[in-house]
């Protein structure tokens, strides 16, 4: 980002904080906020392509907050919406999900709101929401492809959700099939969003669950399998799940920790607009390599 746009920027941020705080009319923060989407757009690509992790991870919070204060002046803003849905959700799973749970839990339950908020301005969606299971994925059928990101990013929060919620709200675990409903929707759409990140996370998914409750190690292979191909192995972070769930699953140590090496030794700028995930499945991979004799 140039300087000037840089300035830009913080002084977009001055009139929407002031605004906020003075209870100065909305307009004017709405205008600014809307303004700032071409910037927005590349700090998220700055941020992709930072192989820093510790440096983002301090820079996040704020980032977070901020985009809180955003929402609150333009609550209706569907690209704003989803970018804190990704950023909540993205936080939670890099830096807190395995170290302080309680946390994760609220920033996944937010990032599913935000998310949420998106889909249900579609009529037969809001409908259906409360309604049986069959009207629920009937009315998944309204969506395009155009609805991918919105749907994928409410289904990976409400599922991550779900599994930090369900041992203390065993009732969490009654919205699983409306998670698996949009997640079979997602793969009709569009299974290359992302990199293939619907099969990444269908195959944690099957592979997290025991057999007697839906877990289905063979499909969950296969999925990730479709997540290696169409990223051609260079998004890291499905490697890493694939040892985490998959690998632990059907108790193969040999194949966990071979995985989680190639993670490891793989070359930087492999994927060089995916420089930051890829550098957080680095970090991750060597956590999870360290817990080797417990997990097998």
């Amino acid at each position: 980002m140039g300087m000037v746009a840089f300035f830009r920027f913080k002084w977009s941020l001055l009139i929407v904080t002031a605004c906020l705080l003075m209870g100065c009319g909305n307009m004017r923060a709405k205008m600014t906020v809307n303004s700032m989407r071409p910037i927005m757009d590349k700090m998220n690509i700055a941020v992709n392509k930072n192989s820093d992790v510790a440096l983002v991870k301090d820079a996040m919070p704020a980032s977070l907050v901020q985009m809180d204060g955003f929402i609150e002046a333009v609550p209706d803003n569907e690209d704003l919406l989803l970018r804190a849905s990704e950023a909540n959700g993205g936080y939670a799973f890099l830096f807190l999900m395995d170290t302080d749970k309680p946390r994760a839990r609220k920033l996944f339950q937010k990032a599913k709101e935000y998310a949420l908020r998106v889909l249900l301005k579609n009529d037969d969606f809001q409908e259906a929401f409360d309604q049986p299971e069959e009207a629920f994925a009937m009315s998944l059928k309204t969506f395009d492809k155009e609805d991918v990101r919105a749907l994928f990013l409410a289904a990976n929060s409400w599922l991550s959700w779900i599994g930090l919620s369900h041992a203390e709200n065993p009732k969490a675990l009654t919205d699983l099939p409306k998670v698996e409903a949009i997640m079979s929707r997602i793969i009709e759409l569009d299974d290359t969003f992302n990199f293939g990140a619907i099969h990444a996370m269908m195959g944690s998914y099957l592979a997290s669950r025991p057999v007697m409750l839906g877990g289905n190690p063979k499909e969950a292979d296969w999925h990730f399998k479709q997540a290696f191909e169409i990223s051609d192995s260079k998004y890291l972070m499905w490697k890493y799940l694939y040892a985490k769930f998959y690998t632990v699953q059907i108790q193969d140590q040999d194949l966990f920790v071979r995985t989680l090496q190639e993670v490891i030794s793989s070359p930087e700028n492999l994927l060089p607009e995916k420089n930051f995930v890829n550098e957080a499945a680095r970090v991750k991979s060597k956590a999870l390599l360290a817990e080797v004799d417990e997990l097998f």
